[in-house]
């Protein structure tokens, strides 16, 4: 049953940490910019838990833990690395931990693990049956009121992705059927045993449960690998027919891998497809279905694509340290399959984005490759300035402009020889085949006396990599930033990969990893602040007491200029009375 837990938490007159600790230890306990204070104030009682009402019953059963220490423990263990172990021991023992979790009294117990693993599985269902990402959306209001807490400004974001690789070894074709078939044997053996299966199947089951294919195909020649590859696909596709049915468990995983890589003739004759016939978007474990592959750059990565959007605002130009200066948060994270091209991302990010900020976007800075049509036309319908580091591929022989005078014609600069020359549209158009219609193109003629086309696409481009290259360097600098918050993203990852498995697994890690960044960069903010504002008082002092100081050293001549003026004044008045020879001699003494 769902309850709520209560927001803020009262400490115990006899089971308080607070009423045990003395000296230094109970000042820094209760310190209100010391981390865990900040961490209870400003991540645990900003989470609404309401979001996750739907995974509990509202009339039936026990009440459930407490939401907001269940999504602290998450936040806490991948901001910190814990493993699990780690995570339960710190909750159980460690007071700042305790307190940063709202657990303020010794008798208050944390989750257990089992409560700890369940509701973890039940928000990962929730968001494979409903597409509705509830670790997010409560994410979301969390960075959502630390925006409006803070004042910071959305008009310029920047972002970039990380390919992070996910935990897997990486089979060959024969080793990613061989190890598919393998758990669903396992998974059927009892029903597969009743089924009317031929001596030879029955054999090659054996052999698959009983040798890895790794060792196999070690041992085999290329022409033995390949013979029993096509065994194999016969066997998968055996068990398609049979198993039909009854499609729980592995057997899902097992036909995709079989349509990924056997084609069936129409006289049912199982043939492997050829290498380039693979899609990147195929599994590439049975282990990690969600995980996909990628080469970026001559970086081979099976696994997923994190990118990260953040706000940019402006540093203040000061020569003085001190001077505050805008505070900048992560306001949002999109993993997905790591083959997700980046300029994908775009869009659905700065919508994301746009949510959590009261300023209208105006500038964002990414690299060239979130650059594409679509994005272009985004940014254009939406008055958004995208602003790139550079566009990729190299830069072409040819700068296109379209001429102001005719729209059909086309000012065509050839970077080589310097010469500018006017291309004019083609007279035959070229047909799209994706769309069916004619394409738009000019020509002009090159020096072997052929013909150079271009196309609209060709135009923008050539556009583009115009106005990026009168872009200050300033501007162009702003992006790269965003790197280190990619490295903060991942600084935790052995080798690059991630401990989970499943893209709603590696989701919930992203999400509590950005959340913790931001909480960094929030301490790190208001500490400056107390430093700054202690530093104002020190002054504010000092100007006080010189002033005091001033003050009474004026008054103090002002006294002494005073009693000499009446010394001589009573002086004088004394010496008039005595005569003048008298008083002259009264005078000299």
């Amino acid at each position: 049953m769902f309850k709520e837990s209560d927001k803020n938490p009262q400490m115990d007159m006899f089971s308080s940490p607070a009423g045990m600790l003395r000296g230094s230890s109970l000042k820094n306990y209760l310190k209100n910019d010391s981390w865990h204070n900040m961490f209870r104030e400003h991540v645990i009682a900003r989470v609404n838990e309401d979001i996750f009402s739907v995974l509990y019953s509202s009339d039936n059963g026990c009440p459930n833990a407490s939401i907001r220490v269940l999504v602290g423990m998450m936040i806490l263990k991948e901001g910190q690395g814990w493993s699990d172990e780690q995570l339960f021991t710190e909750c159980d023992y460690n007071l700042l931990v305790r307190s940063a979790l709202g657990l303020m009294n010794l008798t208050d117990t944390a989750p257990v693990p089992s409560t700890y693993y369940l509701f973890r599985k039940r928000v990962m269902d929730y968001n494979r049956e409903n597409d509705t990402d509830l670790f997010k959306e409560c994410m979301r209001q969390i960075t959502k009121s630390q925006v409006l807490d803070f004042k910071v400004s959305g008009k310029q974001v920047r972002m970039d992705s990380k390919l992070i690789g996910s935990n897997i070894t990486w089979y060959t074709r024969y080793e990613l059927v061989h190890e598919t078939l393998a758990l669903f044997i396992e998974e059927r053996s009892e029903h597969i045993h009743k089924r009317s299966l031929s001596q030879q199947e029955f054999d090659l089951i054996d052999h698959i449960m009983d040798e890895e294919g790794n060792k196999f195909i070690y041992r085999s020649n290329k022409k033995e690998v390949d013979t029993r590859f096509v065994a194999l696909g016969r066997l998968m596709y055996r068990f398609i027919k049979l198993f039909k049915r009854h499609d729980y468990g592995t057997y899902q995983t097992l036909k995709a891998v079989f349509d990924e890589q056997f084609t069936v003739t129409t006289d049912k004759i199982v043939l492997p497809k050829e290498n380039d016939e693979i899609s990147a978007k195929s599994v590439q474990s049975p282990h990690d279905t969600d995980s996909h592959y990628r080469n970026k750059g001559g970086k081979k990565v099976k696994g997923y694509s994190a990118n990260i959007t953040e706000t940019c605002d402006d540093p203040k130009d000061s020569e003085d340290e001190d001077e505050e200066q805008p505070l900048n948060l992560v306001t949002d994270v999109n993993l997905d399959v790591v083959s997700t091209p980046d300029c994908d991302f775009l869009e659905p990010s700065i919508e994301e984005t746009r949510k959590l900020l009261d300023d209208k976007i105006e500038e964002v800075y990414a690299d060239g490759a979130y650059n594409s049509p679509v994005t272009q036309d985004y940014a254009n319908e939406n008055d958004i300035d995208l602003i790139l580091t550079g566009i990729q591929g190299q830069p072409p022989r040819y700068e296109l402009t379209p001429s102001e005078e005719n729209p059909d014609e086309l000012i065509v600069l050839d970077t080589k020889t310097q010469l500018i020359i006017t291309a004019c549209l083609a007279a035959t158009r070229k047909i799209d085949s994706q769309t069916g219609k004619p394409v738009k193109r000019w020509r002009v003629k090159t020096d072997d006396g052929k013909y150079r086309y271009f196309t609209i696409e060709d135009v923008r481009t050539s556009m583009l990599r115009q106005k990026l290259r009168d872009v200050p360097i300033r501007k162009r600098w702003k992006r790269n930033n965003v790197e280190a918050t990619i490295f903060q993203l991942g600084y935790n990852l052995t080798n690059g990969k991630t401990r989970y498995r499943g893209l709603a697994a590696n989701r919930l890690w992203a999400y509590s990893r950005a959340t913790w960044i931001n909480f960094r960069r929030i301490l790190k903010y208001v500490m400056q602040a107390s430093k700054r504002s202690l530093s104002s008082q020190k002054g504010l002092c000092f100007i006080i007491n010189k002033w005091i100081n001033i003050q009474n050293n004026v008054n103090s001549q002002i006294n002494n200029f005073l009693n000499n003026s009446l010394m001589k004044y009573l002086n004088f008045s004394h010496f008039s009375k005595m005569g003048l020879s008298e008083g002259t001699q009264q005078f000299k003494k």
